[in-house]
């Protein structure tokens, strides 16, 4: 999310001095159409998250307000540049990096996210700060080191108010966000059911927090953990994670939409939050702009890492929607129960998950009635990434495959030692991988 407010954050000394269209939409969207039609994998949109922190300790500093000014130029809670832009989040330790005008070449957008965090970082240098990635800070303690952003629309102070935002779930997790777009309900309906049938998959590739307030959580995936349970308070708001089968824009907002509101509505009756984000699943569709947001990946080491996994994930997505595996209706089929099942399993233990629903198998275009969460990716890029077009991200996918996913990389560096020297070698070592550009090995 991203507030338009006066940003209020900590006091910090100046950074260094400043120098369209868009998938985003304000806090309070407006009624009525979409703001664009776009058919479906015409055009994409990557949000990726970073935590602010000391360059030397490495805690976090909640400075978004400053950073966001030095880029900008004056205050405010987006900063604009070029096709890029950044902006606020409910945490004053995290910003998020965006393409501000949906692009149908993927391939550019690492070009172009890596020099914008090689500038963000040159602002930040001067008050000793720097952005790190991963989806969780290692040790941070949310309970006593977050800042929330404050906003005059009440939002952020709305969502603290009721569930309370000085968590986890909430203040510390930096998530890589895929939009696809979608231009009717006919389209809807198919993008619909094929990301929902990818959902659980997606920490296999993508999983890269193993690591909470200093100690290995026996999950790799602990952002989604910890997302998963956030809004406890009001179940409805993120259901199973995985959203249920719908078929229409009319039965989602019938099925989904309207009971959600309703339940929030006790602890919320101005309306605050009656809005499509409030929907917590792990993807969602935003009608107002016409597009699904996936929202289940980990940000990475590296804006190569994200992008390439946000086009294996495009790759499968299409080939889905085709029905190139399995009909629609048998894609329907697949019960929303199974489909959480398998996530739990991927949240734990990433491409070691064992999938073991023939049937969903099946829908898959995979005849076998189990196998590993990494061999499921394995066969479908072998069936859906051949060709040149795939060529520039299939060996970042092999590397991920044949060395584990981010998570598993950080737990083997570990070595068995989980003491914050160790943790802050480890981390430093990938502030050093964002900052240059390449993978972790």
């Amino acid at each position: 999310m991203s507030a338009e407010a006066s940003p209020r954050c900590e006091r910090d000394p100046p950074l260094g001095g400043a120098d369209g269209l868009s998938f985003e939409t304000p806090l309070r969207p407006h009624a009525g159409a979409p703001r664009f039609t776009l058919p479906a994998f015409s055009a994409y949109g990557l949000e990726l998250e970073y935590m602010i922190v000391d360059r030397d300790s490495l805690a976090v500093r909640p400075i978004a307000a400053q950073m966001l000014r030095a880029l900008a130029g004056f205050d405010t809670s987006e900063a604009t540049r070029g096709t890029l832009g950044w902006s606020n989040e409910l945490a004053c330790h995290v910003v998020e990096l965006k393409n501000a005008v949906p692009t149908a070449a993927l391939e550019h957008l690492a070009g172009l996210f890596q020099a914008e965090i090689r500038e963000a970082n040159r602002r930040l240098r001067p008050v000793n700060a720097r952005l790190m990635p991963t989806a969780m800070h290692p040790w941070m303690a949310p309970a006593v080191e977050t800042m929330l952003w404050s906003d005059p629309g009440l939002v952020y102070q709305t969502y603290d108010r009721i569930y309370g935002c000085r968590s986890h779930g909430f203040a510390n997790v930096q998530s890589l966000q895929l939009n696809l777009p979608f231009a009717d309900d006919d389209e809807f309906a198919r993008l619909h059911a094929a990301t929902r049938l990818v959902l659980p998959l997606l920490p296999a590739i993508a999983a890269s927090s193993p690591i909470v307030e200093g100690r290995a959580s026996g999950l790799l995936d602990a952002r989604l953990e910890a997302c998963r349970t956030m809004s406890a308070r009001t179940p409805r708001v993120t259901g199973l994670v995985i959203p249920e089968t719908v078929r229409s824009r009319a039965e989602y907002e019938a099925r989904i939409l309207a009971p959600m509101y309703a339940e929030i509505e006790p602890c919320d009756p101005s309306g605050i939050l009656r809005h499509e984000w409030l929907n917590s699943r792990g993807a969602i569709p935003r009608f107002e702009r016409g597009a699904i947001e996936i929202r289940l990946l980990d940000v990475q080491e590296c804006p190569q890492a994200d992008v390439a996994i946000a086009a294996a994930v495009v790759a499968v997505v299409r080939a889905l929607y085709d029905e190139r595996f399995t009909p629609l209706t048998q894609q329907q089929a697949i019960t929303t129960g199974s489909l959480h099942r398998m996530l739990l399993a991927t949240i734990r233990d990433a491409g070691d998950a064992l999938v073991d629903d023939a049937s969903y198998l099946r829908a898959l275009g995979i005849d076998a009635k189990r196998c590993r969460a990494g061999d499921v990716w394995r066969a479908l890029l072998d069936a859906c990434a051949r060709g040149d077009d795939a060529a520039w991200w299939r060996p970042t996918l092999a590397g991920i495959l044949a060395h584990g996913p981010l998570a598993r990389r950080i737990l083997r560096a570990m070595g068995g030692d989980i003491g914050r020297d160790r943790l802050a070698a480890v981390y430093e070592a990938l502030c050093e991988c964002l900052a240059e550009g390449r993978t972790f090995r």
